[in-house]
Formats: C-alpha cells, sequence, structure tokens
C-alpha cells in the first residue's frame, strides 16, 4: 500500500484532490454537497492571524457577488428573520469566532438538488451546524435546522444564495467535566445555555447591528469613493433620490411623435396619378409625375412634386413640415383629368428672373419637346 502512494505521487500527472495546489481537479457541474466540504476545510484552515483580507478572499471563493444570507430562528420575544448582502457577509463569519467559537462547520444529511438553467438549488431538511466553543467551558453545539443553498450553475460553482432556518438547537458538555465539579454554584452554571439557538450574543448582536449598516451601504460606499463627511454624504444621496424621484428617467417619457409619410394602395387618384396612361372614358393625358401609390384626396397634408428634389425618398432627416395652414389655396383634385395652365404660375411668369422662362411659357415649335413636358408645381 505504501508502494502504491509512493508511485502515485511520483506520477507526474497524478493530483490529490485533498492537495491545497489543487482543489479545482474538476469541474464542480452537479457536485454542491462537495462545495460544502471544501468550505468546511477551508474554515479549518482558519488561524487567530486572520484578517479582514482572509475572510474577504474566503466569501468570494464560495459566494457570488450578488449573494445574500437569510436567517431564519426564533427567539423568546419571537420569530426573527436576517438578511444581509456580500459585503457583510464576511464580517458574519468572522463573527462567530469572535464571539468564542474555535470550529465552526456544516453536515449534511440527504440533500436534495434540483437543477434550474442557470443554478443549482439544494435543499437539505436535516443539515446540523456544529460550533465548538472554549469558554467559558468546553462546550459542542449543535443547531439544526433547514439549509437551503442556489449555486450558479458554472465551473465556479458559487452560492448565491444562503437561507438557513433553525428548528432547535443542543449544547453538549462533556461528562468528564461535570463529573469534576463538585461546587453546587458552579454545575448551576453549566446547566445554563450559552448560546441563544446556537448563536453567540456577538453574533446576534451584529446582525441586529445588520438591520442598520444594510441600509446604510450606499453612504459608506460613497464615503469611500469620494472621502465626503457622513453629513455631506447624507446630504448627496438625499439630494440624488430626490431628482429621481421629481424628474423620471429618460425611458419612461413618451416618445416625440413625428409626421410620416403614409403610403395609400387601391384609391382612385393612386391609380389616376401612378398610371396616367390607363384606359378610360376621357382622352389619354400627360400628367405630372408624383410619388406613386400616393392619393392626394386622401391626405391632409400638402405633397411635394418631386422628391428627387429633397434628395430622393422622404425621410426623417430631409423632410420638411408642411403645415395645413399653406394648403388653403391649393386643391387636390382640381386638374386631375385636364390639361393645366401654368401660365399664371409664379414659375413661368413674365417677371420670373430665370433667363428663358418667357420661352418656355410661349408657343414653341409643334415638334418642340418643351411644349409637351410642362414644369411640375413645386410649393414650398
Amino acid at each position: 500500500m505504501i508502494h502504491k502512494c509512493s508511485m502515485a505521487s511520483a506520477d507526474p500527472f497524478y493530483s490529490s484532490p485533498f492537495s491545497p495546489y489543487f482543489r479545482r481537479h474538476t469541474p464542480y457541474f452537479g457536485q454542491p454537497d462537495y462545495r460544502i466540504y471544501e468550505l468546511n476545510k477551508r474554515l479549518q484552515q482558519r488561524t487567530e492571524e486572520s484578517d479582514n483580507l482572509w475572510w474577504d478572499a474566503f466569501v468570494t471563493e464560495f459566494f457570488e457577488d450578488d449573494a445574500t444570507l437569510t436567517l431564519t430562528f426564533c427567539l423568546e420575544d419571537g420569530p426573527k428573520r436576517y438578511t444581509i448582502g456580500r459585503t457583510l457577509i464576511p464580517r458574519y463569519f468572522r463573527s462567530i469566532f469572535e464571539g468564542g467559537v474555535t470550529d465552526l462547520y456544516f453536515n449534511l444529511k440527504h440533500p436534495k438538488e434540483s437543477f434550474h438553467n442557470t443554478t443549482i438549488t439544494l435543499d437539505c431538511d436535516q443539515s446540523t451546524m456544529v460550533t465548538h466553543h472554549g469558554k467559558p467551558m468546553f462546550t459542542k453545539v449543535c443547531t439544526e435546522g433547514r439549509l437551503i443553498l442556489e449555486f450558479t450553475f458554472d465551473d465556479l460553482m458559487r452560492i448565491k444564495s444562503w437561507h438557513f432556518a433553525t428548528r432547535q438547537h443542543r449544547e453538549l458538555i462533556p461528562r468528564s467535566v461535570i463529573a469534576m465539579q463538585q461546587d453546587p454554584a458552579m454545575l448551576e452554571q453549566l446547566s445554563k445555555n450559552i448560546t441563544r439557538q446556537g448563536l453567540t450574543n456577538f453574533t446576534l448582536n451584529y446582525l441586529r447591528l445588520c438591520v442598520i449598516l444594510e441600509p446604510m451601504q450606499e453612504l459608506m460606499s460613497r464615503h469611500k469613493a469620494y472621502s465626503l463627511s457622513p453629513r455631506d454624504c447624507l446630504k448627496t444621496t438625499l439630494f440624488q433620490k430626490w431628482q429621481r424621484m421629481v424628474a423620471p428617467p429618460e425611458t419612461q417619457r413618451p416618445p416625440s411623435k413625428r409626421r410620416k409619410r403614409k403610403s395609400s394602395t387601391g384609391g382612385a387618384g393612386a391609380g389616376a396619378i401612378g398610371n396616367p396612361t390607363s384606359n378610360g372614358p376621357g382622352p389619354k393625358k400627360k400628367m405630372s409625375p408624383g410619388p406613386q401609390n400616393f392619393s392626394l384626396a386622401s391626405q391632409d397634408v400638402m405633397v411635394v412634386g418631386e422628391p428627387s428634389l429633397m434628395g430622393g425618398e422622404f425621410g426623417d432627416e430631409d423632410e420638411r413640415l408642411i403645415t395645413r395652414l399653406e394648403n388653403t389655396q391649393y386643391d387636390g383634385t382640381n386638374g386631375m383629368d385636364e390639361h393645366e395652365d401654368f401660365s399664371n404660375s409664379p414659375m413661368t411668369s413674365t417677371a420670373s428672373p430665370w433667363p428663358g422662362s418667357q420661352d418656355r411659357t410661349g408657343s414653341g415649335p409643334p415638334g418642340s419637346q418643351d411644349s409637351d413636358k410642362k414644369s411640375p408645381a413645386i410649393s414650398q
């Protein structure tokens, strides 16, 4: 047996699961109870010199950044429920040892696992939190209850939610300690509990303090980031909260309504404009070109004759604002079946500054293209 162990240690590809350098030799998929085993092992490595950095590294290894820890138990004055966030979890575990505990570990019996899309839930109805106390006398405290853990379903498999509901607790004292005591006063003292529902007074006071500290996390973070005084931090936080209450965010404001082009299909006017040479009872006329599938009779806005003058199709960037006031002298249905007379148009008047405008309005040769094609009406 010794020979096999030496051969295994000599193998360069062999890594012991208990080695501190190869703690994550395999993924944690489907092994939430093994994570509790590692948590217990890490707690046993704690020393009296373990500072805040050690406890923060411990919580970072086993808890998510947005993790929560909830404890529910019943005291003499009624049921209690405490929930703390990620920033206060390291101090909670440290308070247990500062209250006189020398050892802490969790025992799980018949845990049930359920898999979800992104999480794994471990539900153990027979879980026990065991703590060893050295003062005033060696005592083993067993806190029984239900432990519900929610792990992230990834390679780290850290705890996202911790909920421990205490049912009862027992304090065990060695028989040899009681046999050595002959003083009735000392026996009376040994018969008293040193914890309340398995928690020391030091931890209970910390949980009560967390009720005040949890809402003050924003103030403490602001003080740490900007080095402001507590009064200035409170003023700044309250002012920002007041601003958020008075001025709603931009996402809640209704979007501004813009007039957009509407297309009409199947209208009589649209057919006349889209196909000016269609068969009908009247003679075939050449009409001024306009946008296809656009009904003048069914629209309230003025139509710009040549969209190409504005760079192509109508859009949000190049669309000009047109009001109904400019349409008071325009009849959309007038001149659809007759030749339009452009002799009085301001674009073809004799006073036009454009050269050659009188030649276009006057009669030209019968075969000239200027007599057949008329300039489209453009209104600004």
